[in-house]
């Protein structure tokens, strides 16, 4: 046999107030942790910065003025250039690479790391024989060339200063 409908008219007419009491009452546990991020956010001065970079005009001129007035603000800046001329000059493809094969070993030294096992003198030397470690050593070994190289050109510019090899 059928059972008749309820309806509760009262229940569907909530007031939006209604709604939000409600509604923050279940949410209360994110409520807390966004206004954490927003005080800190706040605090960092990050909020402000995004707001007048949303916002445009004078607000974010004065904003990146008062950053590089902070000290080191210029030396980032120029760190900052540094950097993007360096990406600039190797190609997406090559980085990509590098990137991707770093995070793989990345992951495997979290794996060590997890497990707890150190590295033995035995296991160390017999790791010279692995063809990964060897292409690993001699990556390592061609980036000090080129470092060294730049740094020995820079240094008969002017540029950085090297001491003589003995």
């Amino acid at each position: 046999m059928a059972k008749s409908l309820k309806f509760d008219a009262a229940a569907l007419q909530a007031t939006p107030r209604e709604r939000l009491e409600e509604e923050t009452h279940l949410s209360a546990d994110a409520l807390l942790d966004a206004l954490n991020l927003v005080r800190a956010l706040h605090e960092h001065r990050v909020l402000d910065t995004t707001a007048r970079l949303v916002q445009g005009g004078a607000g974010l001129s004065h904003e990146v003025l008062e950053l590089l007035n902070q000290p080191g603000g210029v030396r980032a800046l120029r760190n900052l250039l540094e950097f993007a001329k360096l990406l600039g000059s190797v190609e997406p493809d090559e980085v990509g690479a590098f990137t991707g094969a770093l995070a793989d070993g990345l992951r495997a030294g979290a794996n060590r790391v997890r497990s707890g096992q150190p590295i033995g003198t035995r296991e160390l030397l017999s790791l010279t024989r692995d063809p990964d470690v060897g292409l690993a050593l001699g990556v390592v070994a061609d980036v000090l060339k080129g470092v060294g190289r730049g740094l020995r050109e820079r240094a008969q510019y002017g540029d950085v200063h090297v001491p003589p090899q003995t």
